[in-house]
């Protein structure tokens, strides 16, 4: 018999003796898990000829003996090794693109799954996908953008995983990650300190090491040539300094300095002869004054360098307090040292300060000797020193005196200013009564005289003599008009009725009725009878006034 194969698409061959079947390719080229191939069996009779044959349907499964690890492949190839360039503080959620990173299982079903994973800073990138089947497109995504940050290293590493899930074997393959950051202008300049301290001493020379100029690339302060410092007019200075970038973002430190005070005063005394009084018993004081700013510099120890007598005098070395010996009580003894009546000792006192190098100073101090005074109390007191010092008591006694002529001013300002107050003249009030409201008012009444023709209420006996002072004649001064009869005076009780308080009126009418000869005399006669009108008015007003005079 002899074998033959179909429909193996080269894959596989078999012996035609024998019957076997052989793969021609490598097991792991096979792309396929089912082939089916169809095998032929013929019998070889006389002269090798074929005969009855069959056939037959072969199917060949291809199983996966997983012997292949993941494998990471670059764009030449495989790899295991990945970097890329970039800015420090990409945004959330950028998908890296300088990484072209492909990863393969050879391997045929679940033998070819695996997982990626990144291992390096948490949460800063994550790698998509995560399961992959076979071959896949690696790619990995910013998650923490916080984190990639060229002030904390221009470098990240990262380890890339790639684990098989369900093989016996796990197989697994790794490969490195190496990001390198550039560096942004993402942070404003910083000093190691917000503030700064220096200390420097006076009457250093320019371009020391302190205030007023820094050098704009190392930032050493320095003072600027020309400057003198001096502690005794100013110990302390503070000041801002600025550092600023190419951006203009800028950062600001304050810096204090203090200047240190050297021993370049020495000791001094108002004067170099005092006058001193001093009473038995009681010390008196001599001071000296050291223009230093600070101790040691500024403090002054006291001592006597010689006195005369010799052994009469102690002092204190810190409060320059000068006394008598303790065995020094009284005058007696005092005129038993010295022969001299005025008992005047001198004594020479040194003031030297602490600092170092140490500067001194000498006065001569006269000192007059006495005994207790009757006067004591402050008041004594004070008429001592006075002899030392004239002017401190002239002082006082000008303060005094200014003190006074002001409390005398103010209280004659006060004085005055009350007085002014008190002789105001004030406004005339007057008291006004009300009238009660159910009196009557006042009333008289004159006799009406009756005219036939209203006209002849304003007539003359004479028409003739007032048509010739119409003509311009000299006229005549008329007699005066008679009024008529006034009604008696009110009582003169204090209560008066209502009917008496009224004001009197008068009323009447002129009528221009009449003859031409009536109005010419009307006219003629005008100023008579507003004569009449204004003398019974006035009459009229001067009774009601006499009137009211009671009421206010």
């Amino acid at each position: 018999m002899i074998y033959h194969l179909s429909g193996s698409d080269g894959v596989f061959d078999i012996n035609g003796t024998s019957g076997c079947i052989t793969v021609t390719t490598y097991p792991t080229l096979l792309r396929k898990e089912l082939y089916e191939i169809k095998v032929k069996a013929s019998e070889i009779g006389l002269n090798d000829q074929l005969q009855a044959y069959a056939v037959t349907t072969v199917t060949v499964r291809v199983v996966d003996l997983n012997n292949h690890p993941p494998t990471f492949y670059g764009e030449n190839g495989p790899q295991n090794k990945f970097e890329v360039t970039m800015h420090e503080h990409p945004p959330a959620g950028e998908i890296l693109r300088g990484f072209k990173i492909t990863v393969n299982d050879s391997d045929q079903g679940a033998n070819a799954k695996f997982k990626l994973r990144l291992v390096g800073p948490s949460r800063v990138l994550r790698v998509v996908p995560q399961t992959v089947l076979n071959e896949a497109q690696v790619t990995i995504i910013v998650e923490d953008a916080a984190g990639i940050d060229y002030e904390k290293g221009p470098t990240l590493s990262f380890k890339l995983l790639a684990v098989e899930i369900d093989t016996p074997e796990r197989f697994s393959a790794t490969a490195d990650i190496v990001i390198n950051l550039k560096d942004t202008n993402d942070n404003v300049p910083k000093f190691t300190s917000e503030y700064y301290i220096g200390r420097i001493p006076e009457n250093s020379p320019g371009g020391s090491s302190v205030v007023f100029h820094i050098h704009p690339s190392s930032g050493l302060i320095t003072t600027q040539p020309w400057t003198s410092l001096d502690a005794e007019v100013r110990s302390k200075y503070n000041f801002y300094i600025k550092a600023e970038d190419s951006e203009g973002k800028y950062s600001l430190a304050e810096v204090f300095i203090t200047v240190l005070d050297m021993n370049d005063h020495p000791p001094e005394f108002n004067e170099d002869l005092l006058e001193k009084t001093m009473i038995i018993g009681a010390p008196v004081k001599v001071e000296a004054v050291d223009e230093d700013a600070e101790s040691p510099n500024n403090v002054i120890e006291y001592s006597i360098m010689t006195a005369d007598p010799d052994n009469a005098f102690e002092i204190n070395t810190d409060t320059g307090e000068i006394m008598l010996k303790p065995f020094i009580k009284s005058m007696e003894i005092v005129q038993n040292i010295t022969k001299e009546k005025e008992c005047r000792w001198s004594l020479v006192v040194q003031a030297r300060d602490r600092g170092s190098p140490s500067f001194s100073t000498t006065a001569v101090v006269n000192i007059d000797i006495t005994e207790a005074t009757p006067l004591k109390g402050p008041m004594a007191a004070f008429l001592l020193r006075s002899r030392d010092n004239p002017m401190k008591a002239l002082g006082m006694v000008i303060g005094i005196i200014s003190v006074l002529v002001g409390v005398t001013v103010f209280i004659s300002t006060a004085i005055y200013m009350r007085n002014a107050k008190s002789n105001r003249i004030a406004p005339v009030r007057r008291i006004i009564k009300r009238r009660p409201k159910d009196q009557q008012p006042w009333t008289f009444r004159m006799p009406i005289i009756k005219f036939s023709n209203p006209a002849d209420k304003f007539l003359i006996d004479n028409p003739e003599l007032g048509l010739q002072q119409s003509n311009g004649s000299p006229r005549p001064k008329p007699p005066p008009p008679s009024a008529p009869c006034l009604p008696p005076p009110p009582p003169s009780n204090t209560r008066i009725s209502e009917w008496q308080r009224a004001v009197p009126t008068i009323s009447g009418a002129l009528v221009s009725r009449g003859s031409k000869k009536a109005k010419s005399s009307r006219r003629k006669e005008g100023n008579i009878s507003s004569a009449l009108v204004s003398e019974l008015k006035l009459k009229l007003e001067q009774k009601i006034n006499e009137n009211n005079q009671g009421y206010y």
